[in-house]
């Protein structure tokens, strides 16, 4: 379709793609996923039997988030104001090309949604707290639960008589507890670990007469899961031999568990009996598996992509959805770097070492990266970039103590880890030390412009994208969702830490930069609010430092694939003008 029409970079974006479809629970033959076909983000439904694909949804700003019903009657679709997560859900019948606005819950953040047959469990945040609504079939919703805490709707049980919700009602949105309710609001059961140790909820049994819920702990440093039966009080723990996260789902008979095994930023899949208790491992490819899912037909399908290889959605022996058009061209793979306890990768462009290198730093922080396909990391090395993505204190992937060694001691801590594997990678010849680019989004972001102000020395150029810039603000206008982040995460609001904000907001350093900055906001985001940004852009004016802007009218990131070209064309221009390196092709 594209060949030798765009360069390679871009075709990379260009590439369709689809994700791993979910289906109705009853009518597992009514499929809903999301691509980026027709150059942004939108849902798309799929008849299995008839292998007809239908778009659902069309918005200028790209739609994130929906599911389908249990019985496959209706897909619902979150229908947010120009990006900002901030909107309604839609219920929009599989085969019609038009939906009615779930308008009598008000505008919110979604907090989860819960599909049933009959009903659907609705989560909703807004600046007084969190809210769940019951919805049945042409009923006005009922309000079922209010707190000024987070929480979040987890799963509705099979025979849809009960729900799980996870929550922070004691003040910490990081360790969540749970709780199990009916549908008029009572609670069933309980279950916290304490303090410092979250709970996970996951799927219910796919069988109605068991009402089994899995979930995740803590209780030893990795996530395990294991199965809790509320309405008995009784939690079973499972013996899975294996190092790493664990997360599993049901296959549907009920008699076994598909687990995903995530270790050292690579994923494989078992599968365990619980008649047996035996652990048999499931042939994958290595790379990343970014979510998996079994059919009533006992198929095991999966999200799958390697750092050289492109997304597919594969079964144990097929790709089982293919995206249309020409595939993405492969990239180069990514080598393992270690600087003491921190793990890495590095993707090396052809040629001679050193390298100009660019530190993408990801967001979160509770996110890690993986070996798995990026188009924007293969760009950089198009370019003839190293890139180094480095899993910090404050990642997932590597255990409770590795992600929560930033409680208290938040930014600072990052920017310890990200500078050890910066000295590894000049000391081991890889990274040319004079051209050294600190870049990263979101979470990311905001340690690309702390870095800048507190390493000055360490970094030759910065590209924050979304980023928070002056923290004092950004609580102020964020999210609710992020404010109870915030305060977890802090130790508590600006107001009670007014210091420990100060010591770790960027604007508190601007006057330190040495070198010039690239800073992207989106005029819509409600995680890194654009006034923030604004600020800090302000004084570095005041400070006549080097530095580019760019807004553009979107949320946290845009939906839009010839926008993100664009973002990341402006990106690799301003390095090429600062350090002589390759101009976008």
């Amino acid at each position: 379709m594209f060949a030798g029409v765009e360069a390679e970079w871009r075709r990379r974006f260009l590439a369709a793609r689809v994700t791993l479809p979910s289906w109705g629970r009853d009518a597992p033959d009514r499929l809903l996923y999301r691509s980026n076909h027709s150059g942004k983000w939108e849902l798309y439904t799929w008849q299995l039997a008839s292998d007809r694909h239908r778009q659902l949804t069309d918005r200028p700003e790209g739609t994130l988030y929906g599911g389908v019903d249990a019985d496959g009657a209706n897909v619902w679709w979150f229908d947010d104001e120009r990006g900002s997560e901030f909107g309604q859900w839609v219920i929009q019948p599989f085969d019609a090309a038009e939906g009615r606005r779930l308008a009598d819950v008000a505008l919110a953040y979604s907090t989860g949604l819960a599909l049933g047959a009959r009903i659907a469990v609705v989560g909703s945040s807004r600046d007084d707290g969190t809210t769940v609504d019951v919805v049945g079939d042409d009923e006005a919703p009922c309000r079922i639960y209010a707190h000024p805490q987070y929480a979040e709707v987890v799963a509705l049980s099979s025979d849809e008589t009960l729900f799980c919700l996870q929550h922070a009602e004691h003040g910490d949105a990081l360790h969540f507890d749970l709780r199990v309710l009916d549908l008029t609001g009572r609670a069933v059961s309980e279950m916290s670990d304490g303090p410092g140790r979250g709970l996970q909820g996951g799927e219910w049994s796919p069988m109605a007469h068991d009402q089994r819920l899995l979930f995740e702990h803590e209780r030893e440093d990795m996530p395990r899961p294991a199965l809790w039966a509320p309405t008995e009080g009784r939690q079973q723990e499972l013996e899975l031999a294996l190092d790493g996260n664990l997360n599993a789902s049901w296959y549907p008979d009920g008699r076994a568990l598909l687990v995903r095994q995530q270790l050292e930023g690579r994923s494989r899949l078992y599968r365990h009996d619980f008649a047996s208790a035996a652990l048999e491992p499931l042939e994958t490819p290595p790379g990343t598996i970014g979510g998996a899912r079994v059919r009533p037909d006992g198929q095991v399908w999966y999200d799958w992509s390697s750092s050289s290889t492109p997304f597919a959605v594969r079964s144990l022996e097929a790709t089982v959805l293919a995206a249309p058009g020409e595939p993405a061209p492969k990239g180069v793979p990514y080598a393992d770097v270690q600087a003491g306890a921190v793990h890495g990768f590095v993707a090396e462009p052809p040629g001679p070492r050193p390298h100009p290198t660019i530190f993408l730093i990801h967001g979160g922080p509770t996110a890690h990266d993986t070996d798995a396909y990026s188009p924007k990391v293969q760009a950089w090395v198009d370019h003839g970039f190293a890139v180094v993505l480095v899993n910090y204190r404050g990642s997932t992937g590597y255990g409770r103590r590795w992600r929560d060694a930033i409680h208290g001691n938040p930014g600072l801590t990052e920017l310890e880890d990200i500078a050890l594997v910066r000295d590894r990678v000049v000391a081991d010849g890889i990274t040319d030390p004079s051209r050294i680019v600190l870049a990263g989004r979101s979470w990311g972001g905001y340690l690309t412009l702390l870095g800048l102000g507190t390493q000055p020395q360490l970094w030759s150029l910065g590209i924050a994208d979304v980023p928070v810039a002056d923290y004092e603000a950004a609580f102020e206008d964020e999210m609710e969702p992020l404010k109870a982040f915030d305060r977890s995460i802090f130790g508590g609001s600006p107001r009670e830490l007014p210091e420990r904000y100060r010591e770790r907001s960027p604007i508190t350093y601007a006057d330190r930069l040495r070198v010039p900055v690239m800073i992207l906001g989106g005029a819509n985001d409600p995680r890194c609010p654009i006034r923030q940004i604004d600020n800090f852009v302000h004084r570095l004016k005041d400070l006549e430092k080097p530095h580019d802007y760019y807004r553009y009218e979107a949320g946290h990131a845009s939906q839009v694939i010839s926008e993100t070209i664009h973002q990341l064309e402006m990106q690799i221009a301003f390095a090429s003008r600062h350090l002589g390196t390759e101009a976008p092709k």
